[in-house]
């Protein structure tokens, strides 16, 4: 399941409005209010460059995160928006809000592949092809996995993963309601060039 959640660090942010937030800017922070939860709401600063440097990670929008603020107990919490400079690209302001254990939320969820070497299509020089190396699924806060796994023992060339070929955790189910493709194994690119030729040649023998 899950596996540890990343900390986000913030501070109180005193006052509210936009002279509040554009005094924050000022001083290097990005202003951010976090809502909901049957709690009022809490307006927050984060510094400029840690919250710029978590954003360039990525997934900032699309995983939990375990917000610590000082004199606050620590929540878990979910970015629902993230305003920027239409100029600039930089954060301007973030919208988080909190969540309960039993909270279901949409997220995606990294998919990994394993063993590559019990694949005879991948040892014959097929080419693994990722069709989706995300998956987003509706998931409880409270048990998030960590990742989806796809097991390649004994795919061949031309084999197709779909998503009902992985076993999703108990109330883990895929946003999107139809049996997608996840990944393939693709033939070499000599062995897709010579039955190329071949269907020409077929075709030229057809015509004669």
């Amino acid at each position: 399941m899950a596996g540890e959640i990343q900390d986000l660090i913030a501070e109180v942010r005193t006052g509210s409005g936009k002279g509040a937030a554009r005094q924050a800017r000022r001083d290097g922070k990005v202003p951010g209010v976090l809502y909901g939860g049957g709690a009022d709401p809490l307006n927050v600063n984060f510094d400029f460059n840690y919250l710029l440097k978590l954003l360039k990670q990525g997934r900032f929008k699309s995983q939990l995160w375990n917000l610590k603020v000082d004199g606050q107990e620590d929540v878990r919490v979910i970015c629902r928006d993230v305003q920027r400079d239409v100029v600039k690209d930089l954060p301007t302001h973030v919208d988080l809000m909190r969540l309960r254990r039993t909270s279901r939320i949409n997220l995606y969820v990294h998919v990994e592949f394993v063993n590559h070497d019990a694949a005879p299509g991948l040892k014959r020089g097929g080419t693994l092809v990722v069709v989706r190396s995300d998956v987003e699924l509706n998931v409880l806060a409270g048990e998030i996995p960590e990742k989806l796994v796809v097991d390649l023992t004994g795919k061949q060339i031309g084999d197709t993963v779909h998503i009902n070929d992985i076993e999703l955790p108990n109330g883990v189910k895929p946003v999107i309601n139809r049996n997608f493709v996840i990944a393939n194994i693709a033939a070499p690119s000599g062995l897709r060039s010579a039955d190329a030729e071949d269907d020409g040649a077929e075709e030229e023998a057809a015509e004669e």
